[in-house]
């Protein structure tokens, strides 16, 4: 496990104010593994396409990265990623999919992190 300490050092070298404030919001909530996850290099976020997303069981999902087009979805989730590419945007409105941001399931349960 990681301490706030270490997420607090890896913070300051981030200089995107949205991505500061979600790792900010997980780590006052004791989320220090979605703290973690945001914290670590931009090269190690995941960019994901809708057939794998497609293929995961659970409803509720927080990406570390970004969600891209590829492919399609077949069922609701909810899906809270750093950003979508706008294919996967329309995509994920016509089959009724709910996108937000990190930030919005800091206070969320039962979510599963990528």
């Amino acid at each position: 496990m990681i301490s706030k300490t270490k997420i607090n050092e890896r913070m300051r070298r981030k200089r995107n104010p949205i991505l500061v404030e979600a790792i900010m919001l997980a780590k006052k909530a004791n989320n220090l593994e979605l703290a973690r996850k945001l914290s670590t290099s931009t090269r190690k976020q995941i960019q994901i396409n809708l057939t794998q997303l497609n293929e995961l069981k659970e409803d509720k999902i927080i990406i570390i990265g970004r969600v891209l087009g590829g492919g399609d979805i077949k069922k609701k989730m909810s899906i809270y990623a750093l950003g979508f590419s706008e294919q996967a945007k329309e995509k994920l409105k016509k089959a009724g999919c709910e996108m937000k941001t990190i930030k919005q399931a800091i206070g969320e349960k039962g979510v599963k992190i990528l």
